[in-house]
């Protein structure tokens, strides 16, 4: 007779809440078996395996402790353990002839790193589970100050985690390894235009000084405010995405050829702001006539078509105001594995906040944030660049040219930087001193004003890979534009 549908659905569902977590435990036996036999074994899964990785908690305790007697240089054996183990039952055998049989069971040594591999593909999985019934659960319950958006964050967040940690195809490489990579490297950068080795930026001295950006690097661009931060990496990144060039590989990927995709994380500004920066920019109409509607007929042509010509270009904005770092290391991750990214930009340090309650200590949440970019551009492979403010005492000398030591809570900003940029615009200043006209003052002023005028500098004030220096720009500040700065050998020959 058969059974009632509701009875059906029942015991389906008690048959489901009995499902037993995906594990090994001969993988977990014939493993620990081997090290016990020879210790050697243990370092062949020394760099990935660790104890929570084991299913049974005996077998647990039995590797954390070989583990800890073989790293100080003892021997790990069923005699040498079982001081550390006590005399638990196992199910009928004492500790000491729970590991004379794992012992006189093992295998040979050589199968100990695909045990290893195995025995973590299983706890991978195990975690994986948990962090599905976490989210199940989160969102059944849904307590009143979790939002949705912070549990999907939260989730996101601990699958990478789980992604990045403990792989084990890491450890050393050969050396000619390191040179294939090095020579793939090389053979890119003289394929890409400008034939350098990182993002090309657009501004070509710029290049020169630096290569590009390069892949995995925290990159800040310091300066006082009106000096011209924004629209320098604004500059900087639409000049990227619109360079961008990608190519479909065999396995269905996108390998990206010449320029980038970029995200732009502008905390300050809004998405509309921004985008108006580079349509005054591209199409050579003054922003401030753009917002005012103050515009002739031919100029409006200009906008659209500027706007036309960039609606197809790999530049996504987020303009969410106030967010963490973990936060913007989610959208960040997310906006790779969606569209792609080669380049991430913040504006500014800052606006973020520690992932954390927000801490008194303003210096101690700048070093979490700046360490999460840091790891955060090695974790993408991506070039980083994190626009930071300086502090007052840069006012208060003759020389207004910023210095490392003008970074504000500048410790960490300074030591896990690759790169430290200042902008510099000394027109600024000397406009500042505009003394009445007519006077002897002002002719030296208009004099001193001709030579600055138009003129902005780029000081390399940190580069771990290459040298330091100064660059001058041309800033065109009317549509908030820094291209290179016209020198003699640029100019068009004279007939």
């Amino acid at each position: 007779m058969a059974l009632p549908n509701a009875l059906t659905a029942n015991l389906q569902s008690v048959t489901q809440e009995f499902r037993v977590a995906p594990h090994n435990i001969d993988a977990e036996q014939a493993l620990l078996g081997a090290i016990l036999v020879n210790n050697d074994a243990y370092y062949r899964i020394s760099d990935f395996l660790l104890p929570e990785h084991f299913m049974e908690d005996v077998h647990r305790k039995i590797f954390e402790v070989a583990a800890s007697l073989i790293k100080v240089g003892k021997l790990a054996t069923p005699i040498t353990l079982k001081t550390y183990l006590g005399d638990a039952d196992l199910g009928g055998q004492t500790v000491m002839q729970y590991l004379a049989r794992l012992a006189a069971e093992a295998t040979t040594v050589i199968n100990a790193g695909d045990y290893g591999r195995t025995i973590y593909d299983l706890a991978i999985r195990r975690r994986l589970i948990t962090i599905g019934e976490d989210l199940v659960n989160g969102a059944y319950e849904a307590p009143v100050e979790s939002s949705p958006r912070d549990q999907i964050e939260g989730t996101e967040r601990r699958l990478y985690e789980l992604a990045e940690s403990g792989k084990y195809d890491g450890g050393f490489q050969k050396f000619s390894d390191a040179l294939t990579a090095a020579v793939d490297m090389a053979a890119k950068a003289y394929q890409r235009d400008g034939k350098l080795s990182g993002i090309a930026t657009g501004l070509s001295d710029l290049d020169a000084k630096m290569g590009g950006l390069q892949s995995s690097d925290l990159i800040i661009l310091a300066g006082r405010p009106a000096m011209g931060k924004t629209s320098l990496v604004t500059n900087i990144a639409f000049n990227v995405a619109k360079a961008y060039r990608g190519e479909k590989q065999p396995d269905g990927r996108i390998e990206t050829k010449n320029g980038g995709i970029v995200g732009f994380f502008s905390l300050e500004m809004s998405a509309e702001q921004l985008a108006t920066r580079i349509i005054a920019e591209q199409s050579g109409v003054p922003s401030y006539k753009i917002r005012r509607g103050d515009i002739r007929p031919e100029d409006f042509y200009k906008i659209t078509d500027a706007a036309r010509d960039m609606q197809t270009i790999p530049f996504y904005i987020d303009q969410t105001g106030g967010i963490s770092i973990a936060q913007l290391a989610a959208r960040a991750r997310r906006l790779k594995r969606q569209k792609g990214l080669d380049l991430l930009i913040i504006d500014y340090l800052q606006l973020l906040s520690g992932s954390g309650k927000r801490s008194d200590n303003r210096v101690q949440e700048m070093t979490e944030i700046t360490t999460g970019m840091k790891a955060l551009a090695k974790e993408l492979a991506v070039p980083i660049i994190g626009l930071s403010q300086l502090s007052r005492q840069v006012e208060n000398r003759d020389d207004k040219r910023p210095q490392l030591s003008d970074l504000r809570e500048s410790g960490s900003i300074e030591q896990d930087a690759d790169v430290v940029m200042f902008v510099f615009r000394e027109e600024y200043y000397v406009n500042n001193k505009k003394p009445r006209e007519g006077t002897e003052e002002f002719f030296a002023w208009e004099a001193e004003m001709n030579r600055v005028h138009g003129k902005a500098e780029v000081i390399l004030g940190k580069q771990r890979h290459g040298p330091t220096g100064t660059v001058e720009l041309q800033f065109d500040a009317n549509i908030t534009r820094f291209s290179d700065l016209a020198s003699e050998d640029r100019m068009p020959a004279r007939m």
